[in-house]
């Protein structure tokens, strides 16, 4: 896997401190350099055509450079030298929007931002920011929960795909499999079965739908497990109840878990796309949560799919 450039968000408040404290551990781990960015709102238009009011916009490029400069403190507190840690100040009227065009600029392949503020602790909740990231990033976006620089652990420990078997899923699952062997942690692969509301489970016709279900689930997972074979053993696990974010409340996570999950189907291919299932997967994480592209592939892959390219234009 050629080097990373990890994108980290930072606003100076509590979900840009978290964030970088997820990134710090992501390039710590990775040996990755890191672009942290400050996006800022351009000025309003003045009057006359193409007056700027210059005043403004100098404030706000220097909050934002202020902003970097705190972040660059911070991030040398976790062990990241400031060497390896580059600057980038941008305009645009979503931070969201503005993190994307940052990471075309940059070359990043990984995008990390925090929780917004409301969400409750140790969980994520969704603002302006992550939406806009999760409804059109052409890169993974990592979140981390409201509060993670404060139990932040010392490194990574297992990633848990959220598996569910379909025609596109296998460039994804790939990435993904890819990025924690990069992290050096092992894989597991989930699938979360959920039963009608109403349903207990001791009421739950032995042989009936429900178990055909988990069968066909269990099933799902060896295929998946063995189609990433060539590394270490990929552990699986089903689990059942009533509703996504009930079921996955049920599922051990480590203190140093990832979890990943997959864009939904119905997106545009290789951006990211929050869906219905996965959005409810992303609110009930007790653990920072990475979101792939739909389309995803290995790094590795499509290195060599852009050097192919590249010969062709040739």
């Amino acid at each position: 896997m050629t080097e990373m450039t990890v994108l980290v968000g930072y606003t100076p408040d509590d979900r840009g401190v978290d964030a970088l404290a997820l990134a710090a551990l992501v390039v710590r781990t990775l040996g990755a350099p890191l672009v942290v960015a400050n996006v800022h709102p351009p000025p309003w238009p003045a009057r006359g055509p193409g007056s700027v009011d210059a005043e403004w916009v100098g404030y706000l490029r220097s909050e934002s450079r202020a902003a970097l400069d705190e972040a660059a403190d911070r991030l040398a507190e976790t062990g990241v030298p400031e060497s390896a840690v580059t600057r980038r100040v941008h305009a645009n009227r979503g931070s969201g929007r503005g993190l994307i065009e940052v990471a075309g600029d940059v070359g990043a392949d990984l995008v990390v931002v925090g929780s917004a503020p409301r969400g409750h602790r140790g969980r994520i909740a969704i603002g302006s920011t992550a939406d806009q990231l999760l409804h059109g990033s052409p890169v993974p976006v990592l979140l981390a929960p409201r509060g993670y620089a404060d139990t932040a652990p010392d490194r990574f420990e297992r990633m848990t795909i959220a598996y569910w078997r379909r025609p596109d899923v296998d460039g994804p699952l790939s990435a993904a499999a890819e990025f924690a062997g990069a992290l050096g942690v092992p894989l597991r692969l989930l699938t979360l079965v959920t039963r009608p509301p109403g349903l207990a489970a001791r009421f739950a016709e032995k042989g009936g739908a429900l178990d055909r279900q988990v069968a066909r689930a269990d099933e799902d997972l060896r295929d998946a497990a063995g189609r990433l074979g060539g590394g270490p053993p990929v552990e699986r696990l089903t689990a059942v109840g009533t509703g996504l974010a009930t079921t996955l409340g049920t599922v051990d996570m480590l203190r140093g878990e990832i979890l990943a999950c997959l864009s939904g189907h119905d997106g545009p291919l290789r951006k990211v796309f929050l869906g219905e299932g996965s959005g409810k997967i992303v609110r009930a994480a007790p653990c920072p949560v990475l979101l792939l592209p739909r389309g995803a592939v290995p790094r590795g892959a499509a290195d060599a799919r852009d050097r192919d390219a590249d010969q062709v234009a040739d």
